[in-house]
């Protein structure tokens, strides 16, 4: 029997460039935070079972404002990133405050995923849709002699804010709509209306077609995805400590990006649209605050009662 999809939800970033914790900063009146819609929608496209990767030190907050009211309609479990937790013979370097990144973080959940499940930000509203999406691949689709996974992209467009850069994972796509490259583009704004970004400081500026798609860590993977991380992650810290011991991130599309590479994996690609909606930067709030009470007639009033 084909085992039911877990949503993971990346929830272990403090907001640095927002300047707190934005994934308890209520975007109602209720008190609900992005969290609560993404993890409503999801459960409304089929999904029973909810992971939080947090960090240890946030429990206590995360749970209060957020978890136990979930818990009432859906399955909750928490996992803590926490920089300790690396392949022996491997130490977190002096200094290192750092998280280890995404895939790092998925990782960490390994123990509590053993079938298909989907992968997204804390702090990124994705619409209904991108759930319905992922939740039916999940349900039809299993590895066969190479590992078949999928991602929501969103149109490059609709995923940057007025109020200074953001990181994207750019997608090349064949015309079979499967990905072929995936690169890691860390500073990107808004440049005569279109987006751009940048590999200088800001001294040159690269446009990015419109339509673009682009990763917004909204992806679904067999368990294999799992074995794959674990099997990458040593060769990464050897290089990343060396290179850069504070601030090296292994990166989940970086991940996919060798699986591609080496012929292991597909990834299909699923275009989503919608509007992507985040708070990257406190000025981007009253945005977000104001599309989801434009979505009034979407949601109950109260999400978790």
């Amino acid at each position: 029997m084909k085992k039911e999809p877990v949503l993971l939800v990346l929830a272990a970033g403090m907001g640095s460039r927002y300047g707190g914790l934005k994934q308890m900063d209520p975007i109602d009146s209720r008190g609900h935070v992005i969290l609560d819609y993404s993890v409503y929608d999801a459960m409304k496209a089929g999904f029973r079972k909810v992971v939080f990767i947090i960090k240890r030190e946030m429990e206590e907050m995360f749970r209060e404002k957020i978890g136990n009211r979930i818990e009432k309609q859906m399955e909750v479990e928490y996992v803590f990133q926490e920089l300790e937790a690396l392949p022996d013979g491997f130490e977190v370097p002096e200094g290192r405050v750092k998280p280890f990144g995404t895939g790092h973080a998925v990782l960490c959940a390994k123990k509590s995923v053993d079938g298909p499940f989907a992968v997204i930000n804390a702090d990124d509203f994705y619409g209904r849709k991108a759930f319905e999406v992922i939740y039916d691949y999940l349900t039809t689709h299993e590895d066969d002699d190479k590992y078949r996974y999928m991602m929501v992209g969103f149109h490059i467009e609709k995923t940057i804010t007025e109020n200074g850069h953001v990181s994207r994972g750019v997608c090349q796509v064949d015309q079979d709509g499967y990905l072929t490259e995936i690169i890691e583009r860390l500073r990107i704004e808004k440049k005569d209306g279109s987006a751009a970004y940048t590999l200088d400081d800001g001294l040159t500026w690269i446009p990015i077609a419109d339509q673009t798609p682009v990763s917004m860590n909204c992806w679904g993977f067999s368990e294999s995805f799992m074995n794959a991380l674990a099997e990458k992650f040593p060769a990464f810290l050897e290089k990343g400590l060396e290179d850069n011991p504070l601030k090296c991130e292994y990166f989940l599309p970086a991940v996919v990006a060798d699986l591609l590479e080496e012929g292991r994996a597909t990834v299909q690609v699923l275009e989503s649209s919608d509007q992507w909606y985040g708070v990257t930067y406190p000025e981007d709030k009253e945005a977000v605050v104001c599309a989801i009470e434009g979505m009034s007639d979407r949601y109950p009033i109260y999400l978790w009662e």
